[in-house]
């Protein structure tokens, strides 16, 4: 059986209690996940403090070359990591598993790096005896709470950024991708990462997340999930500093220059790729009304490539949804969008196998008002509407209060820069797929919309876990009043 890592040791809930872990291409059972609960939290939470006493008297560079460690594991172990990815998420093993397996070790370097150069600054002041210095200190104890659609990755987009600035971790993942992060704590185990410096703790949300977010021996907040869990997560934290990457619906748009048929394998892969279950997708797509048609033609087309099917089989390109759940929302929007005025093109049904697949659908013609453009989806859906002018478009995309990520396809510069700075989401690209990111590079939503609070990505995750502190020499006289 599975067991969650708390000061440095393998252990059960303290409850005793299990639950089943779900192999989504099947919808059958795996294995068995420690049901941790408030007690085991504690637990955690106890230990990451003590730990933060010596961890955070670590040399920077003595924390830098512990992620590297890690990472060096990561890699040597990165068949097993896309196995259990394979298993627990469905993702196609030869295909989506093995790259985000192969990825897993990147940010754990690109943090050992950045560190050493998270440079702070002295300041000058109108008192000519005063010498003012800044540097940067842990927070203390971090909480963590990681999604089920990148349980691999997205971890990373925090733990390592957290320890080496000194910080001890308190980690729940989603209890659907709760086996990936016990096979990524085994992994840090094995590099020799001192106990109690990352505590991973398995179970409900709404026990373990909560304890971790409200107990005061956490000093900060960062989660990848939804703005439901985000809004909660702000109403228990206080006055905790949070980092939220939260949902996303942005919108790509095409204007009237752009080659529909040359810019249809991108659009569709940013709406096909890891079945949809990605904040970065392109879910609602706005195209030139003169190219209407053959886009819709081209998107159509690119359907027939993505292949449903078992996920250890090379040929599969496509696994499943994570959960029943998904399925549901998947199934409600779609039956949404016809109600209200769109007409279904391709896919739109589960496949007669077992597990919970959707197939790769196009819809056109949504309305405004549908939950495919007011909501995120979260599944393989590619809905298209056409515009005449920039303002019909505009009509649609602000209809919804989500964006993380949009794309404009252009050769027009001008145009393209001018819908760069005015689409309301923290990344636009232009000429590319929406899930376009390196591990460097600011990643998040705009304090206008619900798709986060803060950047993940290099220096910006740094800044989250770092309390900036200010030292002030003085070189003359004690000052009085």
């Amino acid at each position: 059986m599975n067991e969650m890592y708390i000061d440095g040791q393998w252990c059960a809930a303290q409850s005793g209690e299990t639950y089943d872990a779900i192999n989504p291409a099947l919808g059958e059972p795996f294995g068995k996940i420690p049901k941790g609960g408030r007690e085991d939290a504690q637990r955690a939470i106890a230990a990451a403090n003590e730990a933060s006493e010596t961890w955070r008297k670590v040399p920077l560079w003595e924390r830098s070359a512990m992620c590297v460690k890690i990472a060096e594991v990561l890699d040597r172990r990165q068949n097993e990591i896309a196995d259990i990815l394979c298993t627990e998420l469905g993702k196609p093993r030869h295909q989506e598993a093995a790259f985000e397996a192969g990825d897993t070790s990147t940010p754990w370097r690109v943090a050992a790096e950045q560190a050493k150069y998270f440079e702070a600054h002295t300041k000058p002041c109108q008192d000519p005896a005063k010498r003012v210095l800044t540097f940067w200190q842990p927070r203390g104890v971090v909480t963590v709470i990681t999604p089920w659609n990148f349980p691999a990755a997205i971890p990373g987009e925090y733990l390592p950024f957290a320890i080496v600035m000194g910080n001890t971790v308190c980690w729940t993942p989603a209890p659907t991708a709760a086996a990936t992060a016990i096979k990524l704590a085994e992994c840090i185990h094995e590099a020799g990462l001192p106990k109690g410096v990352i505590n991973l703790v398995t179970g409900p949300g709404a026990e373990v997340g909560d304890e971790f977010v409200v107990n005061p021996g956490t000093h900060a907040v960062g989660m990848t999930g939804s703005p439901q869990t985000a809004r909660i997560i702000t109403t228990r934290a206080g006055l905790k500093p949070r980092l939220f990457e939260l949902g996303g619906n942005g919108p790509v748009v095409i204007l009237p220059d752009a080659d529909p048929k040359k810019i249809a394998a991108a659009v569709a892969s940013a709406c096909f790729f890891a079945a949809g279950q990605v904040c970065s997708c392109a879910e609602r797509i706005f195209v030139a009304d003169n190219l209407k048609q053959e886009f819709v033609d081209a998107m159509v087309a690119e359907t027939d490539k993505w292949k449903l099917g078992d996920p250890w089989d090379e040929n599969t390109t496509m696994g499943p949804q994570n959960n029943m759940g998904v399925v549901e929302k998947i199934g409600r929007h779609l039956e949404d969008a016809v109600a209200t005025g769109a007409t279904l093109v391709a896919g739109g049904k589960r496949p007669d196998r077992p597990g919970f697949f959707w197939e790769p659908t196009v819809i056109t013609d949504f309305a405004a008002n549908s939950l495919v453009n007011q909501e995120e989806t979260f599944g393989p859906i590619a809905p298209i509407n056409s515009f005449r002018s920039d303002e019909e478009a505009w009509t649609f995309i602000k209809a919804c209060n989500l964006g993380l990520t949009s794309a404009v396809f252009t050769q027009d510069v001008n145009r393209a820069w001018k819908w760069a700075e005015e689409l309301d989401s923290g990344i636009t690209v232009v000429n590319d797929w929406t899930h376009f990111w390196e591990h460097h590079l600011p990643f998040g939503g705009t304090a206008r919309n619900d798709s986060g609070l803060g950047r993940i990505g290099g220096r910006h995750t740094l800044d989250f876990v770092s309390n900036l502190k200010t030292i002030v020499f003085n070189l003359g006289e004690p000052s009085s009043f």
